[in-house]
């Protein structure tokens, strides 16, 4: 089963699914920043484009495709687009 969840006036839109027991979402984020919380752990692999990314507490990085972060269950972080849109997977980390 697939989900779609759009954020901040659909700047970020993505669609949930589940595989071998994962869940996990794919999504496209605008250029603009945007601030996420997290439930449970997650790692976000940006698949086109660029993100700089600040995790809860810390510095602007940024994650070139091909790249990735992790971020701690009960988090937030911030991303921002550069150059134009950015595509990611996020994989959520042991979920059931």
């Amino acid at each position: 089963m697939l989900t779609h969840n759009t954020y901040f006036e659909g700047q970020v839109q993505s669609i949930g699914f589940t595989r071998n027991g994962l869940r996990a979402s794919v999504g496209v984020i605008a250029p603009g920043e945007f601030r996420f919380g997290t439930a449970a752990a997650e790692r976000m692999s940006v698949t086109s484009g660029m993100l700089r990314v600040r995790l809860e507490g810390g510095e602007w990085f940024s994650v070139p495709a091909g790249g990735y972060f992790e971020v701690g269950a009960n988090s937030s972080f911030d991303v921002e687009a550069v150059g134009g849109p950015a595509a990611y997977l996020c994989e959520y980390l042991g979920s059931p």
